[in-house]
């Protein structure tokens, strides 16, 4: 059975959420501020999804998530009041995996986190079909899910690791924003939508971070990104 958290300051929405997921088949637990939804995380390995309120005490939303990230690469649901989309872009590069706006029907989130979650559990293969990827000294082992660079763990949301998983398997092939965006998505792209940009430029990030001296991604003006060659 799956186990969310759900961090909500609100105890009535929170109750709301909780109940709702549970009678849909997920087990649930609750925090009501940002240092409990932290340690929450850190302490139980066995959490499959975080929803994450951005009004918390004690401890923000966006600093919640920017801790969490630090040690976990748990898919996190965003729920905020703010629609805007430089606070959707803010919340990508911070590595939120999918946003919900406030108020919002429960219908609508358990969409959500079903399709966070069988996005999440399709980088990751049976133990009899162990497969890893290879490029240069970085490395997707999609049995476990763990991703490295020159033996150290490479923390990604399940969305970057998506992307790197799509470019690995085909280390040859140009991928523009559309591609990649319908492949990992599942979602129609929109010309000014910048989600892409920015998760490319976290993983670029995160790689330089691990490895300085390689570069394992190129951009192609006018067309996308492939793979660095050799």
């Amino acid at each position: 059975m799956k186990k969310i958290l759900t961090a909500e300051d609100d105890k009535e929405i929170n109750r709301l959420i909780c109940e709702y997921l549970s009678s849909q088949g997920y087990e649930t637990l609750s925090a009501l501020n940002g240092l409990d939804a932290v340690r929450m995380v850190r302490e139980d390995e066995g959490l499959s999804l975080l929803i994450l309120d951005l009004m918390l005490p004690f401890r923000s939303g966006d600093m919640v998530l920017q801790s969490i990230r630090e040690f976990s690469d748990i898919p996190v649901i965003v729920v905020s009041a703010k629609s805007d989309t430089r606070s959707r872009i803010d919340l990508i590069r911070m590595g939120a995996d999918d946003y919900i706006t406030k108020p919002f029907d429960l219908d609508e989130l358990l969409v959500r986190v079903e399709a966070v979650l069988r996005r999440y559990d399709g980088n990751n293969h049976t133990q009899n079909e162990r497969k890893i990827l290879t490029y240069k000294d970085l490395s997707l082992d999609l049995t476990s899910g763990i991703a490295a660079v020159c033996g150290k763990n490479l923390t990604l949301t399940v969305k970057e690791y998506a992307i790197l998983e799509l470019m690995l398997e085909n280390p040859t092939k140009l991928w523009s924003k559309a591609n990649l965006f319908e492949s990992v998505w599942g979602e129609n792209y929109l010309s000014d939508d910048n989600t892409v940009k920015v998760h490319m430029s976290n993983i670029r990030q995160k790689l330089k971070k691990l490895d300085p001296d390689t570069e394992y991604i190129e951009t192609v003006w006018g067309m996308g990104y492939r793979l660095v060659g050799d």
